[in-house]
């Protein structure tokens, strides 16, 4: 399984941190990020304190540990953020 570039393996999860300008503009990406999770049933844990937003993902219903799921929604992630 490749992880998708800017993320890495942490403890049976895929993991990414991202910084942005301000509390806005990280909500707005959540809120980005939710849409598309929510499209494909499949939700990430996830921290937001003021510009900094942290992200694991894995399945729970595969026993918490990387999927094509989590690769697939990290590149959706990935792809959002090229668009900002």
């Amino acid at each position: 399984m490749n992880i998708p570039e800017a993320w890495s393996e942490d403890n049976n999860s895929l993991y990414r941190k991202i910084e942005f300008k301000n509390f806005s503009e990280a909500f707005a990406f959540m809120v980005r990020v939710a849409i598309e999770a929510e499209r494909m049933n499949h939700h990430p844990l996830w921290t937001n304190v003021y510009n900094k937003v942290e992200i694991w993902l894995n399945t729970h219903d595969a026993g918490d540990i990387i999927t094509d799921k989590d690769v697939k929604l990290a590149d959706k992630i990935n792809k959002l953020l090229s668009q900002l």
